[in-house]
């Protein structure tokens, strides 16, 4: 196989590879790491043995995913306040045209699964995302893994209980939420508190992330008052301008607020009986650099 042939077959398999790599990691610059080390071993390897290239690129993947994982779990339990993943600007494009693999795909990138998602064993994680992200055969997911399937059989129901457990279960309309999103910033942004506790759900929460790296909550609050009041004050003392940018990011709609033309914090909810039932707010820099804002 020539070297260019093995890069089109490479990249034609590139967008499923980064997809699997960043749910199992929750962070884009990893994944893409994991991809390129994917490359690597793929551009090494004798390929006139490989029957099944995409068979054998999920493999490299998805244990290359796995060893990272294992030591970012390592580095999470000193990180200051809770952890969120890093937000992607999400376009699965016209090769996803169905809306209920849309759907799936969205709700399997979602901030509030993959939060979920750190929950779970490393081997959890990956059975849970080859199997209910991308459908993968119960097989092939032995094979990628070295284990029985009757091993990744029982690995998948536990990581289905876990994530059906502890996920939010909100059926929305997209545009209801995009319009109670709309509403709810404009009112946090003028730090409107009687507006606010309309919109915001009795026992709300809020999570925000900064790493340390910027003002934000270093523990998740809750309840409507302290939110309202919180989300009320902060937007009383601001001192800087900001722009504001609407993004779909993981699948949902979310404000990126821009300062000096440079991402400075991303705002998401998560909706339910109309009303706000959660707030995720990233200000760890880290996070935000790469966000697209075209």
């Amino acid at each position: 196989m020539a070297t260019e042939t093995a890069t089109d077959v490479f990249e034609e398999h590139r967008p499923l590879l980064t997809g699997v790599a960043y749910r199992m990691l929750g962070r884009a610059a990893d994944a893409e790491d994991v991809v390129q080390d994917a490359w690597l071993r793929w551009s090494a390897a004798d390929r006139a043995e490989v029957r099944e290239p995409r068979a054998y690129l999920i493999r490299i993947t998805t244990r290359l995913a796995l060893d990272r994982l294992r030591q970012a779990q390592a580095r999470r339990e000193s990180y200051v306040g809770p952890w969120l993943p890093e937000p992607v600007v999400t376009d699965f494009g016209p090769a996803v045209p169905d809306t209920a693999e849309r759907a799936m795909l969205a709700d399997s990138v979602s901030l509030a699964v993959l939060v979920v998602l750190e929950s779970l064993s490393p081997l959890e994680r990956a059975v849970f995302v080859l199997r209910e992200a991308f459908g993968f055969p119960y097989g092939e997911i032995a094979t990628a893994l070295d284990r029985s399937e009757a091993a990744v059989r029982q690995l998948a129901g536990r990581a289905r209980r876990h994530v059906d457990e502890g996920r939010p279960r909100y059926d929305v309309d997209p545009v209801e939420r995009r319009a109670l999103t709309e509403r709810f910033l404009a009112a946090a942004a003028g730090g409107d508190l009687e507006q606010l506790l309309t919109l915001l759900a009795p026992d709300v929460r809020l999570v925000g992330d900064s790493g340390g790296k910027a003002k934000a909550p270093l523990r998740v609050m809750e309840t409507a008052d302290k939110v309202g009041r919180f989300l009320a004050a902060v937007a009383q003392g601001a001192k800087s301008a900001y722009e504001f940018r609407f993004l779909e990011v993981n699948g949902a709609p979310a404000l990126l607020a821009l300062a000096g033309g440079r991402p400075d914090t991303l705002f998401q909810v998560e909706v339910r009986d109309g009303r706000v039932q959660c707030v995720y707010i990233v200000r760890n820099p880290d996070k935000l650099h790469a966000l697209s804002i075209g």
